[in-house]
């Protein structure tokens, strides 16, 4: 696991990697990763630099930015090793058809994000065949 299961711990991992970023610092490989999706949300610079412990509820009708920015790793780290079998070549589908990378993984994460609420609701593992197929119909 990348990531602990600490909220707090993840997110101070984010505000480290955007501080070493900002400070010319040399990055580890998971940091610059952080660091350019961080990079990519400017409207998530306060959050990561700001109060670590505040609550992005969905009765309060904000996005969770790092639950945002954390879809985004995970959709690159599915590309970049193409697991499910496929994603890379859905991926570059997409992004050829939008004409931006970034856009493509954004529509990308509400797919992912689906896959993972119906996967906790039935309590089991993601499907990936029907992941795949809603990428492939973007």
């Amino acid at each position: 696991m990348i990531f602990g299961q600490d909220r707090g711990e993840l997110r101070q991992m984010y505000a480290s990697a955007w501080q070493k970023h900002r400070d010319k610092g040399v990055l580890l490989p998971l940091e610059a990763q952080i660091a350019q999706v961080i990079e990519d949300h400017p409207e998530y610079h306060e959050a990561v630099m700001g109060d670590l412990e505040h609550d992005f509820s969905v009765e309060g009708g904000k996005t969770n930015p790092f639950l945002h920015m954390g879809l985004h790793l995970g959709v690159r780290e599915q590309v970049a090793t193409n697991r499910p079998a496929g994603i890379t070549s859905a991926f570059q589908s997409l992004a050829a058809k939008i004409g931006d990378a970034h856009v493509a993984e954004h529509r990308m994460i509400d797919c992912l994000a689906e896959a993972l609420w119906e996967a906790q609701r039935q309590n089991r593992a993601p499907d990936e065949e029907i992941y795949l197929e809603r990428l492939r119909q973007l």
